[in-house]
């Protein structure tokens, strides 16, 4: 299961409104806040403080939310609400002199959760909500006045009796009820420039390990889970011990780790938030056993990566790429050779499905929208860093990382930022591996078109011709060539503008394979592109054809399709099956068992495969070798119908599943190869 999760961005309201706010002094923070959220009642009251440098202020709060009133001292000033953007009201504070402490009283009802969100609409802004299980609300939501772009701050908590709260930063005290009178308190700092502040409640048992740190203060570890959750045997202290290690581990890396707490919160939502000093995970999530081995350590390293050194959006954001490579590809590297070849393999596949369009560049790529932003901002990104490494060797690379961190702490930060800090360790310029790799949208095609080898003296010369498609850029291309009862891998630098190279061996040469380790950024070979359900997933006008007859089938069909499509589908009848694959937009087809078979007897098309038949409770396949684009979604019945909807979505780069109950307990991509060249001997030269 392929679970992805992201960095909450800063909040899609930054940068909306200017902010004439600055701090208090040099040791104040830019805001305090003192808050009250009652989640039962989703009453909420606070109230904000702050200096303004200008004589007004404006700023936007959700909705829901209303100032009662703001005070400079002990008087009232001037306050003003006007227009805003939808489902939000911009606030206008108005003081008779500029460079005045104000305090800010507002408050409101918080819209309920909304339960029903899916993983990918918890992406996009979610307004501030609130419910006994669990509220939330996100640093973009409105909950507070902005004070500036990047700012400081303290806030005071307080949430009822059987609940805890916590925002990002350092806790500085905690009060916690002894009866059903009183209520939970706490207070936290974040002395550097943060982007903003998610807050988040929820009725939780915590679990606390403290971690020595030699010289540094002593690291504190938290779980905040749900009572089911925390009941599960080991599963919190796994999660403390784990991330004591991820922590380890990247200070040893990067550099120290830069606060003095980690908390892994549980979420009701399907969340996968990084925050600095915690993470908000959905509680479902935390149930799986492979997430400690790779979400987790994700949301860690974004402690440096984004939440460390913070992102120039303006200029691309570089966070998600390589938290991507020294996270989930990092671990791959560590199980095995192979492994890490799969994930790469898996990058390129995936960029095969846009391969015609032009997703963006990874300079213009700022957050995950959908599964094309996807594939640069995480898959492409993490190969340039792969290809990086290939190029510097490892020991530069590295060092070229701690340079970076070195530099940029607490800093916003760009590509070029992390380009001078690479320059920096390796000595060489570098722009123009950077630019055309940023620049570029096209996904670079290159095929060797000639290989011929020649004797010259004791060496063996090879000269190769490629064919070039989109491939306007220097390339660094491997090949695997073998001969003689050898087998070596050479490296060849081909200029943007060159289309030939000669290789000396000490062999003589036979065949040779272009990447088969997959290191390079590029289009894949027919060959090695077996359909998988991405190309249905992100397909700009997908067909549907329902064959579900009985009603609860047919409805949880058309549920599941609006899931795991990006664009709603065409809806086709059962009986146009022959008529839509003679098209080129990929046809989802869909219903249980019995009506699956018949559907594709009728249409003469291949049986269900004897690999998948009679197992689990639904089966999931498309169709391989063929000049259409059909996959099928076959089930025993709407209940195993409706149970793919939370984790099929998550499979878009496999070409065949089988669930049982709603967990994938068969996966694999259908069988491909890469592309052997053989290589010609050139006719000797008549000797004169």
């Amino acid at each position: 299961m392929n679970l992805l999760y992201f960095r909450h961005p800063a909040g899609f309201l930054l940068g909306l409104l200017f902010c004439a706010a600055s701090a208090f002094s040099a040791t104040d923070p830019d805001l305090l806040l003192d808050v009250s959220l009652d989640p039962q009642s989703r009453q909420f009251k606070a109230s904000a403080e702050l200096q303004l440098t200008a004589r007004s202020f404006r700023f936007l709060l959700h909705e829901s939310l209303h100032v009662t009133r703001a005070l400079v001292g002990d008087q009232m000033v001037t306050t003003e609400r006007s227009g805003g953007p939808k489902g939000y009201k911009q606030w206008n504070i108005h003081l008779t002199k500029a460079n005045q402490k104000v305090v800010i009283h507002y408050e409101g009802q918080l819209p309920a959760l909304e339960r029903d969100r899916d993983h990918r609409s918890v992406l996009g802004g979610m307004p501030p909500m609130a419910a006994p299980e669990g509220s939330f609300l996100s640093s973009g939501s409105g909950w507070y006045p902005r004070p500036a772009d990047l700012f400081s701050y303290r806030v005071k908590l307080a949430v009822p009796y059987g609940q805890r709260a916590l925002v990002a930063g350092k806790r500085l005290a905690e009060s916690v009820p002894t009866g059903a009178g009183e209520s939970y308190r706490a207070s936290f700092e974040f002395t550097q420039p943060s982007d903003g502040i998610d807050l988040m409640a929820g009725p939780w048992v915590v679990r606390e390990k403290t971690v020595k740190r030699g010289a540094q203060p002593p690291l504190h570890l938290r779980t905040f889970f749900p009572a089911d959750l925390d009941a599960l045997p080991g599963l919190a202290q796994a999660y403390l011990d784990d991330t004591a290690t991820y922590i380890a581990r990247y200070s040893r890396d990067i550099g120290a780790y830069p606060y003095s707490e980690f908390s892994i919160v549980a979420s009701p939502l399907p969340t996968g938030f990084g925050m600095p000093t915690l993470t908000y995970l959905g509680a479902e999530v935390l149930r799986l056993p492979f997430i400690r081995k790779t979400s987790l350590g994700h949301e860690i390293l974004h402690n440096w990566w984004g939440n460390g050194v913070y992102v120039d959006y303006e200029r691309g954001n570089w966070s998600e790429g390589l938290t991507t490579f020294m996270a989930d590809y990092a671990y791959k590297e560590d199980e095995s050779a192979t492994a890490a070849s799969d994930m790469r393999l898996a990058w390129l596949r995936d960029a095969a499905v846009f391969a015609g369009e032009k997703p963006g560049s990874l300079r213009d790529f700022r957050s995950r929208a959908n599964a094309a932003g996807a594939t640069v901002g995480y898959g492409k990104s993490a190969m340039v860093f792969v290809m990086l490494r290939d190029r510097l060797g490892k020991k530069v690379f590295d060092q070229g990382i701690r340079n970076f961190w070195t530099a940029q702490r607490f800093k916003v930060a760009s590509w070029d930022d992390l380009q001078a800090a690479f320059e920096s360790a390796s000595g060489e310029k570098l722009g123009s591996l950077f630019a055309p790799w940023l620049d570029q949208q096209a996904l670079p095609a290159v095929s060797i078109a000639h290989a011929e080898s020649s004797r010259s003296g004791k060496q063996h010369l090879l000269n190769l011709t490629f064919n070039k498609q989109d491939a306007n850029l220097p390339l660094r291309l491997p090949l695997e060539i073998k001969g003689a009862g050898k087998r070596q891998t050479h490296w060849v630098d081909l200029a943007a503008s060159s289309n030939s190279a000669t290789l000396k061996l000490a062999f003589k040469p036979q065949s040779l394979r272009l990447d088969p380790e997959m290191r390079v950024w590029r289009r894949l070979e027919a060959s090695q592109l077996p359909p998988i359900l991405r190309q249905w997933m992100a397909a700009k006008a997908p067909l549907l054809i329902n064959v579900a007859r009985a009603p609860e089938a047919n409805v949880a069909v058309n549920a599941l399709s609006e899931r795991i499509f990006e664009l709603s589908p065409k809806p086709l009848a059962a009986d146009q099956l022959t008529t839509a694959l003679k098209g080129k937009a990929p046809v989802l087809l869909a219903g249980t068992h019995a009506e699956i078979d018949q559907a594709l007897a009728s249409a003469d098309l291949p049986a269900r495969p004897a690999s998948l038949r009679d197992k689990g409770s639904a089966q999931v396949w498309t169709m391989a070798d063929k000049p259409f684009q059909l996959a099928i979604i076959s089930a025993r019945d709407a209940a195993a119908l409706n149970a793919l909807q939370r984790g099929l979505p998550h499979y878009g780069g496999q070409s065949w599943l089988i669930f049982d109950q709603g967990r994938a307990v068969g996966k694999g991509i259908w069988p491909a190869s890469i592309p052997e060249i053989a290589i010609l001997s050139a006719a000797p030269k008549d000797k004169k």
